[in-house]
């Protein structure tokens, strides 16, 4: 899929004005699939040549999603290298002006920082506060988030029913092969059997 991406990418380096934000959206893709693929030093430039060209573009087409969706990117990658503290800010600097599917990822994205980090319970907590509307490629996300923090709050039980329902949530409307179906099934290897 990389060569494709790139292709693509280096097709909408020509274009200009306000349809470069499809440029943006392919970097974007492209920072994700390198994140999958176990390379966030190189998702991690690809997210900033999106936020670039991004900001490039701003005046033209004031696209308040799409720049939460290339902060949310940005965020991942922190995530990826190990940097959830960066994330963190990303999503305290942000989140107030974020609606729909742009809230909804940066709350994922906090809740990911947050066990990053090892502040569990806050990322329960934060799990509470907002019970997002997720769109089926983000099936499953959220019981995974809570998983993790249950698990790292050594509440094993419940971290296991909740991997449970991200699996059965994911499945339904995710490919076998997508990286969260196997985030989930290595969570649920983790935790201790009843």
């Amino acid at each position: 899929m990389l060569p494709e991406l790139e292709g693509l990418i280096a097709g909408l380096e020509q274009l200009a004005g306000a349809d470069r934000r499809l440029l943006v959206q392919a970097r974007m893709i492209r920072a994700w699939v390198l994140i999958d693929e176990g390379r966030p030093a190189e998702a991690e430039v690809e997210a900033e040549a999106a936020l670039r060209t991004l900001t490039r573009i701003t005046h033209l087409n004031n696209d308040w999603e799409l720049e939460v969706g290339a902060l949310v990117c940005l965020g991942d990658v922190l995530c990826a290298l190990g940097r959830h503290e960066e994330a963190e800010v990303i999503v305290r600097g942000h989140r107030l002006r974020a609606e729909g599917h742009a809230a909804t990822g940066l709350h994922f994205l906090l809740l990911h920082s947050l066990s990053g980090q090892g502040r569990h319970e806050e990322a329960l907590a934060e799990s509470g506060k907002h019970c997002p509307t997720v769109s089926p490629y983000d099936a499953g996300a959220y019981e995974l988030a809570r998983a993790v923090a249950l698990h790292g709050l050594g509440r094993h039980d419940e971290a296991r029913d909740e991997a449970q329902r991200a699996l059965t949530a994911s499945e339904r409307h995710l490919h076998p092969s997508h990286p969260r179906v196997g985030e989930i099934r290595v969570l649920l290897a983790l935790i201790a059997p009843a």
